[in-house]
């Protein structure tokens, strides 16, 4: 029988617990402080709480526009919504089935080939911006929601190929088995036996996918030269400058920016648990 721990170690993991707690929810605290602080200075003030709460630094971010009067904002956040949604569903419809092939069939270059997908994810995407933005400027999409999902989209496949390849390895061929012998196509068996078992696989990597474009800033900086195909995380930069930081509304947009994603993740959350133990096993 496993001796239970005393009082003192009990209060002190408890303490410890609550310290590394409030480390983690400082900063946290401290962006929300210069959100709803007025004005744009830095405070020095060590407190996470701010002494005055005021709005207007979401109003200055949210009813941003141009110089024809159009609602920027409201553009650039459906810029971000539109990118990331689409990144996920390209990404997720050719690494589906690129995972099931590499799981269901033994096939000359299936190791070389899961090998390479994994080498791809040791570079930075600051490596590839050069080769892609000539690339883009070839085909004519630079300045287009359409070349910066292709990016994201050719990005994200390597992961979500090991992710799904490795919650395929765990559903059971005789399922697939018994479905042929009852006249189920390959395409049937896949889609309507394979897919919705690895439903919890599908939504981790599609929010992975998802957050993916959601934050990410080199490319969309490089590849985007307009103000009105700019993704959030390229907004937010444009309130930081060579002559003065706007912190108030660096934090009120950064907080905004994190809404959607948590909101994301909360929801998905028992998927997003399931769908990594059950896709982390040796393929």
């Amino acid at each position: 029988m496993a001796r239970r721990p005393s009082t003192p170690q009990v209060v002190f993991t408890h303490v410890a617990i609550v310290l590394v707690t409030l480390a983690a929810l400082y900063p946290v605290l401290w962006v929300l402080k210069m959100a709803f602080s007025p004005g744009q200075a830095f405070s020095m003030d060590l407190s996470p709480i701010p002494t005055a709460v005021t709005l207007d630094n979401f109003r200055d971010v949210v009813g941003t526009t141009d110089s024809q009067g159009s609602w920027l904002f409201g553009r650039q956040l459906l810029n971000s919504l539109v990118i990331s949604v689409a990144t996920s569903v390209v990404g997720l419809s050719l690494s589906t089935t690129a995972a099931y092939a590499l799981s269901r069939w033994n096939f000359p270059g299936r190791e070389q080939g899961m090998g390479a997908f994994l080498v791809t994810q040791m570079f930075p995407g600051v490596v590839m911006a050069i080769p892609l933005y000539l690339l883009l400027d070839l085909f004519g999409l630079l300045d287009s929601l359409t070349g910066l999902v292709l990016v994201y989209a050719t990005t994200s496949v390597p992961f979500s190929v090991w992710t799904l390849k490795g919650y395929f390895d765990t559903i059971p061929v005789a399922l697939e088995e018994a479905a042929t012998i009852d006249g189920a196509s390959r395409w049937m068996t896949f889609t309507q036996i394979v897919l919705p078992l690895a439903r919890p696989a599908l939504a981790v990597t599609g929010l992975f996918s998802f957050m993916t474009a959601w934050n990410e800033f080199i490319l969309a900086a490089t590849l985007m030269g307009d103000q009105r195909s700019f993704t959030l995380p390229v907004v937010l930069q444009h309130y930081v400058n060579d002559h003065q930081t706007e912190w108030g509304h660096f934090a009120a947009g950064a907080v905004l920016v994190s809404l959607p994603v948590m909101a994301l993740f909360f929801a998905l959350q028992r998927h997003f648990v399931e769908g990594l133990t059950a896709g982390g096993v040796k393929g």
